[in-house]
């Protein structure tokens, strides 16, 4: 079938007409009681009958891990794959079937280590899938032991005496790897979840959405400071596009930009105002880096709010698309070709 074919097929194609419950399946959900992944499994069901797709033209595909059991759990196609080889089959697919919403559900152990190497050809390729990225800094599934974006010294069953790598900063490695759409979320900020979601459907080209994942067995609490009321306002930043960057109660802090770096801010005290702040443009691939640099400990002295929301979207051509205009060209070109002709090459010899 040729893209223009293909297209064709998805303007004749049913709309959606299916609600969040007809989402379920008659699985039971093997999470342990209290994961995070069942919040995030909810927000994806709720924006899934938004896009306005039939369920028979959405995949999910996973790799090895406890967010990897998430295609079962979906009313839709999925495929179970493995470990950290997700993104390679979601590029075929999607490159096969440019008509297909793909969706890659991985860990921060599944694409981060193992997978690390497709995760990032990936985001270079700019294939149109969308990617969540269920961090929760630590190997849940395989029981406790420390992952890529472990913390240097987090006590684990691989690590008793603490880790010692230092750890990936996934937002910094997308935008490293030339990802066109780059943001982060957290399961316990259902709101905020859902509208983050939104926007990477919204994006053509690989979306990738990093998402704070509470693993309440093996590594309890690790993003709390972030989700809870009482210290969520002065650690979390939430950016917006147009917007300028405040945090803090009644938000009476902000960052500037001072001598091109970013500076903390008091409104009601320093001789600053709204309009002096940092304002935020997702569009600006400078401005996204800096904010992806701000990964501080929350236990360091004077260290910044962590941004959530979507850092950095630029739309660029995909590569599932270079791909079907280059075999149209050649077909136009060259004509349907020769497979033996293909083979036997263009440079030949005889042996005498």
């Amino acid at each position: 079938m040729t893209q223009a074919e293909i297209l064709q097929h998805i303007d004749a194609s049913p709309k959606a007409s299916f609600t969040s419950k007809d989402l379920t399946t008659d699985q039971d959900v093997r999470w342990c009681p209290g994961c995070g992944d069942y919040s995030i499994l909810k927000q994806v069901q709720s924006v899934i009958p938004d896009l306005d797709i039939p369920k028979e033209k959405i995949v999910f595909v996973s790799g090895i891990g406890c967010s990897s059991r998430f295609p079962y759990y979906m009313n839709t196609y999925g495929i179970h794959s493995i470990h950290g080889r997700a993104t390679a089959i979601a590029t075929g697919l999607k490159t096969a079937r440019p008509d297909l919403n793909v969706w890659i559900i991985t860990g921060d152990g599944d694409a981060l280590s193992i997978g690390g190497n497709h995760f990032i050809h990936l985001l270079r390729r700019n294939v149109d899938v969308k990617i969540l990225l269920f961090n929760n800094e630590i190997y849940g599934l395989t029981k406790g032991q420390y992952s890529p974006t472990s913390h240097p010294g987090q006590i684990t069953k691989s690590s008793p005496m603490g880790a010692l790598d230092h750890p990936f900063n996934p937002l910094a490695l997308s935008l490293g790897a030339d990802a066109s759409f780059v943001a982060r979320s957290m399961d316990r900020d259902p709101k905020h979840l859902q509208a983050t979601l939104r926007r990477a459907t919204q994006h053509k080209g690989t979306s990738m959405l990093e998402i704070y994942q509470n693993c309440n067995v093996f590594n309890d609490g690790a993003f709390f400071i972030y989700t809870d009321k009482e210290t969520k306002p002065l650690e979390t930043i939430f950016v917006e596009q147009g917007k300028p960057l405040v945090f803090g109660e009644n938000n009476s802090k902000g960052i500037a930009l001072h001598d091109g770096r970013p500076k903390v801010v008091d409104l009601l005290s320093d001789a600053i105002s709204i309009n002096d702040l940092w304002i935020h443009d997702e569009h600006d691939d400078y401005k996204g880096y800096m904010l992806s640099r701000l990964f501080d400990d929350p236990a360091q002295e004077d260290h910044f709010p962590r941004p959530f929301g979507v850092i950095y979207a630029k739309e660029r051509p995909t590569y599932n698309d270079a791909v079907h205009e280059q075999l149209q060209h050649a077909k136009t070109t060259f004509g349907e070709g020769n497979l033996d002709a293909l083979i036997r090459g263009k440079q030949v010899w005889t042996v005498e």
